[in-house]
């Protein structure tokens, strides 16, 4: 029989955890085919949430107990880890929620799709058939999907839809592979950067609908600014698309200086100039995105590998070259010529740079995937 360890990390869920810890038990009669077990990892909360789980233990055999200081939620889930790995060497973990914003009932679910191969799934609150509570503020709305959204964005990511869920079921080989990378991260950035690096080293990942609830007992941890700031930044330092647009900036700005040393001091061609202007630019793009934007899927094999990269990035960079001159030669002719700068611009801008990042991203640096 497989093994399943569910962590809740708690501060002052006293009332929450009484009546949360039996229901995941039930829920666990639902999976026969796996073994069941909780963790709450504590931070010495005052409200003596410590004493009422070991209550409980008295009836649960599969319930165990750790403390440590008040860290932050990302320090709480790797002390979590740690002792589940060592102790129970179970093949998943659970990420859940100890105030009842997670219905217990959904864990077959879960397994369910990880028995279908699944590596990392997700209760998303924002797929078809999931939901976030009706009786949350604006703010709060505009706060959870905005947020969601500018993470998607970041990350250019379409096929996950809840980057902050902290509803997880997560194959424990990618928790013994990461577990050292993700001692920086805390509060709940954690689950941004976890799942960040489980999307980049190619898991399997999925969402299930979860109705997300307010809880009814106790406080709220998060920190809202606090949370927004961390979020942004990690996106702004992690995401290949910013990257990728600080890359084609440089670009642009090669682009631009050649084509302007070409078309105005040397006097040559207009659709000469962009070719040879955008290819250098491309060459420098090539090199910048490899080892910077795409670091993480870079090409480091053989030499000759690595001439086979190059010249498919070339290949698929060769339309972009085609489009360009193609729409800056007609606008050209239909609209006042000296004034090519500005259409460049927007070319490369509304046009180029779209397109050059899906083709980058799926093509050139496709996505590293699990056999």
């Amino acid at each position: 029989m497989k093994k399943v360890v569910v962590i809740l990390p708690t501060y002052n869920e006293k009332e929450n955890i009484k009546t949360l810890i039996p229901a995941i038990f039930d829920a666990a009669t639902s999976s026969p085919n796996w073994h069941i077990s909780i963790i709450v990892v504590d931070d010495k909360s005052p409200d003596e949430t410590g004493k009422e789980v070991r209550k409980l233990q008295a009836r649960y055999a599969d319930l165990h107990i750790i403390y440590g200081k008040k860290e932050g939620l990302g320090n709480a889930y790797l002390r979590g880890f740690s002792y589940a790995l060592e102790a129970q060497n179970p093949s998943v973990v659970f990420e859940m929620d100890a105030d009842w914003s997670h219905n217990p009932s959904q864990i077959p679910g879960f397994l369910k799709k990880i028995e279908e191969g699944v590596d990392f799934v997700i209760g998303s609150r924002y797929m078809k058939g999931g939901s976030i509570p009706k009786n949350w503020g604006l703010h709060r709305k505009l706060f959870s999907i905005i947020g969601n959204l500018i993470i998607r964005f970041g990350f250019m990511v379409r096929n996950i839809r809840d980057w902050t869920s902290g509803y997880r079921a997560i194959r424990t080989w990618y928790i013994k592979e990461i577990l050292g990378e993700m001692e920086n991260y805390n509060g709940y950035v954690f689950q941004v950067a976890l799942l960040d690096r489980a999307h980049k080293r190619g898991l399997r990942i999925a969402e299930i609908p979860i109705h997300f609830k307010d809880r009814k007992k106790g406080v709220s941890k998060i920190k809202s600014m606090q949370y927004i700031i961390t979020t942004l930044w990690y996106v702004f330092l992690h995401s290949s698309f910013i990257k990728f647009v600080i890359v084609g900036t440089i670009g642009f700005l090669i682009d631009f200086t050649l084509s302007f040393l070409f078309i105005e001091k040397i006097k040559l061609s207009i659709w000469i100039s962009t070719v040879i202007s955008s290819e250098v630019a491309i060459i420098s793009n090539f090199f910048c995105n490899n080892f910077w934007s795409f670091s993480h899927k870079k090409v480091t094999h053989a030499f000759l590998s690595y001439i086979k990269k190059f010249s498919h990035f070339n290949l698929v960079a060769v339309g972009s070259i085609i489009i360009q001159a193609i729409l800056l030669h007609f606008a050209t002719v239909i609209f006042p010529a000296y004034l090519w700068y500005i259409y460049k611009t927007i070319i490369i801008i509304a046009i180029i740079i779209p397109y050059s990042y899906y083709m980058y991203n799926y093509v050139i640096w496709k996505k590293k995937s699990r056999t």
